[in-house]
């Protein structure tokens, strides 16, 4: 065994002592640089400590760049690697720390790089239980044009409940515009509440009233959307109906190869 594949045995690989521990060591790196920029932006800390921080900042960057490189590298594949989903969220988490050169405060922004964490999954052998995403992500898929729907009626709605309130409050009590207003709509329909703008009249406070009550309906409908599609998703993988691309029925086991509506092969879905 070469060096090259030595070194993809252990950075890509985790089924030996040698893959786990770098995965380890790199998943402790990665909580100790989000860390570093965490406690950065605390004041107090950042005073006393900041030098020091900015230093370890680097380092972690520094280490991680030598990584990725070293990943592009002896890659197999190395566009499959640069575009995957792990490949441009490594690339991602570096480039903020460089960034920062040009950018004062573009450093904040490495805390991306917590999503190198999910490596774990594999490091635990876990990764099988990531289905449970990919089933949520068809779900929300499937409901996309309910969820559309949902949206852009919601989207009306606090528009025509901040213009009434506009004309109902006025400027003397906080709502100067009617964009002022669509804010406090959507807040209050949330049932936010954050309390920076309130109604005053007596009118006014029926109707926030009424957008209260509603918002409690209207938090009820995306969840039902979705679980509805979620009731319906195949819990197994292999149990799902193959989607033509063609013609769009979707009517076939996993096993067919033509579309039993216009022909067309299956097997490059």
């Amino acid at each position: 065994m070469n060096t090259t594949e030595k070194l993809r045995e252990i950075i890509f690989g985790t089924t030996t002592p040698a893959g786990r521990l770098f995965d380890l060591f790199l998943i402790i790196s990665i909580l100790g640089s989000v860390t570093a920029v965490m406690l950065s932006s605390i004041p107090a800390v950042h005073v006393k400590y900041g030098y020091s921080l900015y230093l370890l900042e680097w380092g972690f960057t520094l280490l991680f760049t030598v990584e990725y490189a070293i990943r592009l590298r002896i890659s197999e594949n190395q566009k499959k690697y640069a575009f995957s989903f792990f490949g441009l969220v490594d690339l991602i988490a570096i480039i903020p720390t460089y960034m920062s050169l040009l950018i004062p405060g573009a450093e904040f922004l490495t805390v991306i790089r917590a999503l190198r964490v999910l490596r774990v999954f594999r490091v635990l052998k876990l990764i099988e239980y990531i289905d449970g995403a990919s089933i949520l992500a068809d779900a929300l898929w499937n409901a996309r044009h309910k969820i559309f729907v949902f949206f852009s009626t919601l989207s009306i709605l606090v528009v025509i409940i901040g213009s009434v309130m506009y004309l109902v409050e006025g400027e003397n009590a906080g709502f100067s515009s009617i964009p002022t207003s669509i804010y406090w709509a959507i807040v209050t329909l949330t049932t936010v509440g954050y309390g920076d703008i309130s109604p005053q009249s007596t009118l006014g406070k029926a109707l926030a009233s009424f957008v209260m009550l509603t918002g409690y309906a209207i938090i009820a409908v995306p969840t039902g959307i979705i679980t509805a599609e979620l009731a319906r998703s195949p819990r197994n993988p292999k149990d799902r109906l193959v989607v033509c691309k063609n013609c769009g029925s979707q009517q076939h086991p996993p096993h067919a190869k033509y579309c039993h509506q216009c022909a067309s092969s299956l097997l490059e879905i």
